[in-house]
């Protein structure tokens, strides 16, 4: 399985202390040794097949439907989820932008408006689509790799959030959800809004 690069700096830290306590004892590089198979599996970046509608929003992360109204969807990702962000339409990035904030619990509401954030405008030619990436109590460090002016394919890889948090898609005018508070969604692969 593909595991995303974010991972290399903490697998290389990982595989460093297990050699220096398997020195001392093979017992003693077992901690290590589990710590890096929860990191490569924590890092982890399946591919996805996104379905061909080009009138669906896909979610953007795997997770759990915290927030479904008709102006935003939110997904909630544990530690347990994959990380790696995707974009939930096909178009030009328009806009990112990365605001400062606090760090509180990612599932509560106020995270949405007060914790660090990177927001990206996604235009597909018609009403631009806006999702945010949110950082959350532990994940505290987001990852952003697009720029404005790259082109998108729907489902594409545009980055990650380490450690859990939340991303919340801003409905355009004319989508309504399709999914509700509790849904479990797959990053890329679920739709969670219709465009009229």
């Amino acid at each position: 399985m593909r595991v995303d690069r974010e991972a290399l700096p903490f697998a290389c830290a990982l595989v460093l202390l297990a050699a220096a306590a398997a020195f001392f004892s093979p017992w003693a590089a077992a901690a290590p040794v589990l710590l890096l198979a929860f990191t490569l599996w924590f890092f982890r970046d399946p591919d996805r097949r996104p379905p061909g509608d080009p009138g669906a929003l896909l979610s953007p992360a795997d997770g759990r439907i915290i927030v479904a109204s008709a102006q935003r969807v939110s997904i909630f990702m544990n530690v347990f989820d994959v990380h790696v962000c995707r974009t939930p339409a096909a178009g030009t990035v328009a806009a990112v932008e990365r605001v400062p904030g606090r760090f509180v619990a990612a599932f509560q509401d106020a995270a949405s408006e007060h914790n660090e954030r990177t927001s990206i405008v996604v235009d597909p030619g018609g009403a631009p689509v806006r999702f945010t990436l949110v950082a959350g109590l532990i994940a505290r460090r987001i990852v952003c790799r697009v720029q404005p002016g790259r082109a998108l394919a729907a489902g594409e890889r545009i980055g990650l959030i380490r450690f859990g948090s939340r991303v919340d898609v801003d409905l355009p005018p004319g989508a309504a959800p399709v999914v509700r508070v509790g849904d479990r969604v797959v990053g890329g692969e679920t739709v969670i809004a219709l465009r009229s």
